[in-house]
């Protein structure tokens, strides 16, 4: 992408930093992710400011560690100070307890608190006045995530009049569903104060309009196109389009044909004694469909004998929220199934199922992409699920075959040569893994050769030009409109 003719200024939930206290001192290291590769290259072209939640209290010595960080990375950091119990209620409380699974259609799993939403309310704010302490007119304002849907809407009361984008990387939901939120009206009015609205698949967009229209009844469409809608909202006009967040295509590529990830497959396989490895990584969460996914499995062994000793099924899970009693519950589910399972079907020389639970690091990360022969993604629902891409980026050989939740924005992507399932079917979910597990070499190749080109085309930085650019458009376009007025 080309230099920006402005300052960037990113503001997520988290800033895209460690900060940890080690025997030497205290020690900042940058984050990982999709998200801080895609921007870290644009934000260090013009020296940009990446604001939000630091993930330590005042015992740090933030100003010094910032400043080493702009020094050794190119960009600022500006934090956003939280106590405790601000955490406990904004981020953990109706971030994660309520917008998260009512997003994630998963309206069983949602709590519904007046104090965690004016809590919400009171740490949007709280980000607004960061960002006026720092912005200047020429900058242009990139806000991220469900975390911090009513920040333009908080900009817009401080008189704030620039162009700011929002992207929301995780699912939209109907409007059925998203009318259950309480506060549902006051959400959507405050997404409706940015300018640019960036949601993962064309579905998601629909959605949102269809609850904008039906819930802000001062709103109408003003044009349709296939890759945007823009609406007019009171005296402003509001783009919504959809930019399916992707990976680093060639990091993942090149780094999975290093010689010590070679090493680390070659040895993750034969202690598997040249099985077909079919492959689930997760984090610890009940959107992400691990049960059924289990007992898919368990119902392929029942139904197709010929894959016992073939075939094993490699289940990381990585420990998330494990103090919050849904994600306790689901460990124990986690265990009992596998158990279950292990002991119905294992014989001599063969367990069908082995269940990981620790977090890997990039080398056995990218070793299990590459040794596995089935990827197994069926979450109940995802906005993107990024593990799909990073798995097909790491199949260098183009001999993987992936098994996809059509429920996963990366469906609309990459439906044509996955093999998609309802994780809800599990009888059907069972037939795709027999289908994987006896598909020829020349099809697996055809079908991961063109998922390869397709995420290799369309990587993140793709993505984050995509929105940037229509962004910087948006903002010329509004400043052109004021000077004829």
């Amino acid at each position: 992408m080309n230099t920006l003719s402005s300052r960037l200024i990113v503001v997520s939930n988290r800033l895209p930093i460690v900060v940890s206290s080690t025997e030497e001192g205290w020690k900042i290291s940058p984050g990982s992710g999709g998200l801080v590769t895609a921007l870290a290259p644009v934000m260090k072209q013009n020296r940009g400011l990446w604001i939000g939640w630091p993930g330590c209290g005042d015992e740090a010595p933030l100003q010094e560690l910032f400043a080493r960080f702009g020094q050794e990375e190119g960009y600022r950091l500006h934090p956003v100070p939280l106590t405790e119990e601000e955490v406990e209620r904004y981020y953990w409380g109706f971030s994660n307890e309520t917008l998260w699974p009512l997003f994630h259609d998963l309206l069983g799993n949602c709590n519904f608190s007046l104090d965690n939403w004016k809590t919400y309310v009171q740490v949007n704010e709280r980000f607004a006045q960061a960002i006026i302490e720092v912005c200047e007119p020429a900058d242009i304002l990139w806000v991220h995530d469900y975390q911090l849907t009513l920040v333009g809407s908080c900009l817009r009361a401080h008189g704030v009049t620039q162009t700011v984008g929002y992207f929301h990387h995780i699912p939209f939901p109907s409007l059925d569903l998203f009318r259950r939120l309480p506060w549902g009206r006051e959400l959507i009015r405050g997404l409706m104060e940015y300018d640019l609205l960036g949601f993962q698949t064309l579905q998601d967009r629909r959605n949102f309009i269809h609850c904008v229209i039906s819930l802000v009844p001062d709103t109408e469409v003003v044009r349709r196109h296939r890759r945007h809608t823009t609406l007019r909202y009171g005296a402003r006009e509001v783009r919504i389009g959809h930019y399916p967040i992707s990976i680093d295509f060639n990091e993942f590529n090149d780094a999975a044909a290093s010689k010590e990830v070679e090493e680390a497959a070659w040895f993750l396989h034969e202690n598997l004694q040249e099985r077909q490895l079919l492959l689930g990584i997760d984090r610890l969460d009940y959107t992400k469909g691990i049960p059924e996914r289990l007992l898919a499995y368990e119902r392929a062994l029942e139904k197709y004998p010929e894959l016992k000793q073939k075939i094993s099924l490699l289940q990381v899970v990585v420990p998330s929220r494990t103090m919050v009693p849904d994600y306790r519950d689901l460990k124990g589910q986690l265990d009992q199934l596998t158990g279950r399972i292990n002991a119905r079907f294992s014989e001599y020389g063969w367990i069908p199922v082995h269940y990981v639970y620790r977090s890997l690091d990039r080398v056995q990360l990218l070793a299990h992409y590459r040794a596995s022969e089935i990827a197994f993604i069926t979450p109940l629902r995802d906005g993107m699920n990024l593990v799909a891409k990073e798995y097909c980026a790491s199949s260098i050989n183009n001999n993987g075959v992936l098994i996809l939740s059509e429920f996963a924005g990366a469906a609309d992507q990459m439906g044509k040569q996955a093999l998609l399932v309802n994780p809800y079917d599990i009888e059907g979910t069972a037939d795709a893994i027999y289908r994987a597990f006896t598909m020829s070499p020349s099809e697996r190749h055809r079908r991961m050769w063109a998922l390869r080109a397709d995420i290799r085309r369309n990587d993140v930085h793709r993505w984050v030009s995509r929105f940037v650019e229509t962004l910087q458009r948006s903002r010329k376009k509004s400043e052109n409109s004021a000077s004829k007025n």
